[in-house]
């Protein structure tokens, strides 16, 4: 059905417009003005796409108080004809027959002038930074990401499952979580200990904001068979860098009847459906973000620079297999490698236990295999206490079945493992790590009554969006990043 036919008097899109090839009928488009020049032509933006609709004015027939009040940043609507645009860059463009102005902006006081803008500056006013080419592109490609994940769940059967926000447990034990209280910040009630009586509290106990829904996560899938959670995260690290924030989505399905292969090959098929989405629905906003990537590599050092542009990128990820072996196997590459002979690593490679480093995950993906890797079965030392332990191999060295996906120009993607099914061996590894299984027995629950191999993994969202736009700071894939000293708006 031909564009004109969906309009009456309502607004239209200027994506609608900007694609169609039909001209010679009324149309209303409402947006706010990027610039206006030679009092004639109005470039308005509403969002939906990068490109400016190009408003050509009759400005010897339209009140010079209108035309003064046309300033970038105000909000307009239009009413005009589309008519064969005679520009470059488009096919129609909009003559207008009235202009009214919905909301005035001060030109000379507002931040977003018609020019190039630094992302630390743009952080600082995270308010206004969606009106700009950049961060427009990024939050629709975050939003096209999120409903590629709802999309690829929901098409193999699993359930949504809401995990809680508040908890009592740590899933990860590291103890870095935001205390929730509602008692008294500078007299709280002690007891006869002299700690807080947190008994007194609204919940009776000790709560905090999650770091993870993958516990709870579990019990879903003890019933459910397959679920995932999709929600905000929280972790009080006090960490300034590029990769992290306080406050973040994940992404955790949770498996029945899952071991680790079936486990990697979900992840794998995750990563493939939803980077692919992404690159059909939002081609224009990805070929900006790597023209703009491009950009900001010629401004590094030549040994800095990426050799793969990031549309390049993306497409390295799908059309490769990604590359599965064990830790065991990329500690002896790595360890062997001209990188760590000739100590190009800040973190040389030692040997078996060592704690690989973003720089040794990168040096896998874009040095040794070319291609996205899966590391498998981690040593025990490293990694949580919910992971099956694998038999200690030759050497008596200790393992669990977890996995880690490899990203290039990122590293670490994905992080996951087969769970630990068995209740001797869970309750044992807990009391080796000090969690305290009293605080956890309705997870132990789930061993005793009807257990069975399972699996799941954790995708922090910010991340996986960081790839796909190839912005450098993960503060600036989300809207309103929650980082130290950093609550604003």
């Amino acid at each position: 059905m031909p564009l004109k036919d969906f309009i009456m008097s309502q607004r239209t899109k200027i994506k609608a417009l900007l694609q169609t090839n039909e001209t010679g009928f009324e149309v209303t488009v409402k947006g706010w003005v990027r610039t206006f020049r030679n009092n004639q032509f109005i470039a308005l933006n509403d969002g939906s796409t990068n490109n400016n609709l190009q408003i050509v004015v009759d400005f010897e027939n339209t009140d010079p108080a209108t035309l003064k009040r046309l300033t970038t940043g105000a909000a307009i609507s239009v009413v005009g004809n589309v008519v064969p645009s005679l520009g470059k860059g488009q096919k129609v463009e909009v003559k207008a027959t009235s202009i009214e102005i919905l909301g005035d902006c001060d030109a000379e006081k507002y931040p977003l002038q018609p020019k190039k803008h630094s992302l630390e500056f743009l952080r600082d006013i995270a308010h206004l930074r969606f009106r700009t080419n950049t961060f427009s592109s990024v939050f629709r490609v975050r939003n096209s990401l999120s409903f590629a994940v709802h999309q690829f769940f929901q098409e193999r059967g699993f359930v949504y499952l809401h995990t809680p926000v508040i908890t009592a447990s740590d899933a990860e034990g590291a103890g870095e979580t935001f205390r929730v209280t509602t008692l008294d910040p500078v007299k709280p009630p002690l007891n006869e200990h002299g700690e807080v009586d947190f008994k007194q509290d609204f919940f009776g106990k000790a709560t905090n904001l999650t770091v993870s829904g993958q516990l709870e996560g579990e019990l879903g899938a003890m019933a459910l068979s397959d679920i995932y959670t999709f929600g905000p995260t929280f972790r009080a690290e006090n960490s300034n860098t590029t990769r992290h924030l306080a406050e973040f989505w994940m992404i955790e399905p949770e498996m029945a009847f899952y071991d680790l292969v079936d486990n990697m090959d979900l992840a794998e098929a995750l990563l493939k459906y939803v980077i692919s989405y992404a690159i059909a629905h939002n081609k224009e906003d990805i070929e900006f973000l790597t023209q703009r990537l491009l950009e900001e590599e010629k401004l590094k050092p030549q040994q800095d620079r990426s050799e793969l542009s990031l549309i390049d990128k993306l497409q390295f990820c799908l059309d490769n297999d990604f590359q599965r072996l064990t830790y065991t196997e990329a500690i002896d590459i790595l360890k062997e490698s001209s990188h760590n002979k000739k100590k190009k690593f800040q973190y040389l490679i030692e040997g078996w236990g060592t704690d690989l480093q973003s720089e040794h995950e990168r040096y896998l993906v874009e040095k040794h295999f070319k291609k996205p890797v899966i590391l498998t079965d981690y040593p025990a030392e490293i990694k949580a206490f919910y992971m099956r332990q694998n038999e200690p191999d030759a050497q008596g060295r200790k393992t669990v079945r977890a996995m880690d996906i490899l990203f290039p120009g990122i590293g670490e993607m994905v992080g996951g493992s087969q769970r630990e099914e068995r209740l001797d061996k869970l309750e044992q590894r807990m009391d080796e790590m000090g969690i305290p299984k009293d605080e956890l027995w309705w997870y132990l629950d789930t061993r005793r009554y009807g257990a069975c191999p399972h699996a799941g993994f954790g995708l922090g969202f910010e991340r996986l969006v960081q790839f796909v736009t190839g912005m450098g700071n993960i503060r600036d894939v989300i809207p309103f990043p929650r980082a130290p000293k950093t609550a604003e708006f």
